[in-house]
């Protein structure tokens, strides 16, 4: 076995997480627990995120729920898991970085709470392994009703985007802010796309993806190690490996040479601002606080002076973007407040950049990010989203690290990293009616 990875992380009850590799390009990340009633068992193909795959990549993961060789429909696969006491499977897909996760996330009573001790873990794992290597198939492809289904399906959940309009507000902000570079594409690609999907083409990006395609593993509960690396060996002993796919290292984001302004009309009856921001500096953790600081906590500037003091927005909040170096402002107005929206926001940046912060602020906004790392092991999908992003962005630090990261972090280091953040691109979604 080798140990890639061994770091601690607060919580009392997981002491060692590690990560290791299983097989070719086959990874698992232990995290030990015994405080849950439930073990977590996620298994993510990790790809890189582009615009030609990626609603491909999220329609394998929903075909393969569909059923396997020995549970060809969803009633035998859901009599399946009600013989291991309702067990979940549910299928992921999402964004890190710039690489696409895609796969399923199985919930199941920890064996410390099976009934008469009997042994879930190893079950699981081969339904687990089933849904990834057995698809039930016909002549050679995905069963065509189940596709057909699947795509649809996929077609809704885009277009469904829609409807929410601070979602589409936020998404397109990011198209437009890194158009050109894969952190625009969003986790499922886009209609036009998955609407030229056909059997062929993902039965063949399927093969590809599980021969070819980095594996992340997670495991958290209360089994050893050696155990869940043996059930997990013999649940994917026939999956197909050969020559892993690196993922590409990450694109540089370029800041124009002047702010990129952009309006988009649609039928709606607020106002959506995005405003988005690059970051010059490569402190991290003195970034993360001062976006904290600026918009990211109900202590924020963005929350007390525009939205609570003003009244200029329903809402605005920030968000760090710490593997692009990128940060986003998200708020909702009425139309004829779009100039005294971007001023104001604009001038609570310049605020925290000139160190126009009170000492109860950055406290808090420390409290902030100390209390959010510190209740991240009471919760196994936080744990298991978080060392998930982690893997997929090369990064190895443990929420216990980035905590005292933060908490080294002084005012002047604050304000210098936010003194190199510039504004990069504007979007504001208006109604059909509004006047320009």
């Amino acid at each position: 076995m080798t140990t890639l990875e061994n770091t601690l992380i607060p919580q009392k009850e997981l002491n060692f997480v590690t990560r290791t590799q299983l097989a070719g390009g086959v990874f698992l990340t232990y995290l030990p627990a015994k405080k849950f009633k439930t073990s977590l068992l996620s298994a993510q193909f990790v790809v890189p995120l582009r615009w030609e795959t990626a609603s491909a990549n999220a329609l394998i993961a929903a075909v393969l729920r569909r059923g396997t060789t020995s549970c060809p429909d969803m009633g035998e696969l859901a009599q399946r898991l009600d013989k291991l006491y309702g067990a979940r499977i549910d299928v992921t897909v999402r964004k890190k970085g710039e690489a696409q996760c895609v796969g399923f996330v199985a919930s199941l009573i920890d064996d410390c709470f099976a009934p008469g001790g009997e042994r879930l873990l190893e079950p699981a794992a081969n339904l687990l392994g089933e849904l990834i290597r057995d698809p039930v198939t016909r002549d050679g492809l995905f069963l065509e009703e189940y596709f057909e289904s699947e795509k649809a399906n996929l077609a809704d959940a885009i277009r469904s985007i829609l409807n929410d309009k601070r979602a589409y507000a936020d998404s397109r902000l990011l198209q437009e802010m890194c158009a050109g570079e894969p952190y625009g594409v969003p986790r499922l690609g886009n209609e036009q796309i998955a609407a030229a999907l056909y059997p062929q083409m993902v039965y063949d990006a399927y093969r590809k993806l599980i021969a070819s395609s980095r594996l992340e593993i997670f495991y958290s509960g209360s089994a050893g190690q050696a155990r869940v690396e043996d059930a997990l060996r013999a649940a994917l002993a026939d999956l197909p490996r050969k020559e892993m796919e690196a993922l590409p290292e990450l694109t540089p984001h370029v800041l124009p040479e002047e702010p990129r302004i952009l309006t988009e009309r649609l039928d709606v009856t607020q106002g959506k601002l995005g405003m988005g921001f690059s970051c010059g500096s490569e402190d991290a953790a003195a970034l993360l606080l001062g976006n904290t600081l600026f918009g990211g906590s109900s202590n924020s500037k963005l929350f007390l002076n525009v939205r609570e003091k003003l009244s200029l927005c329903y809402y605005a909040a920030s968000v760090f973007h710490r593997q692009k170096g990128l940060i986003t402002v998200s708020s909702g107005i009425e139309f004829e407040n779009y100039q005294k929206a971007c001023d104001e926001i604009l001038l609570q940046l310049e605020a925290v950049r000139k160190g126009r912060v009170e000492d109860w602020e950055l406290e808090a906004a420390r409290s902030t990010l100390l209390n959010a790392y510190a209740s991240m092991g009471d919760s196994q999908g936080k744990l298991e989203n978080f060392y998930l992003g982690q893997a997929a962005t090369g990064r190895n630090e443990s929420p216990e690290e980035l905590a005292d990261q933060v908490r080294s972090v002084t005012a002047e280091r604050i304000f210098d990293a936010m003194s190199t953040v510039k504004l990069d691109t504007v979007f504001f979604l208006q109604g059909k009616e509004a006047k320009a």
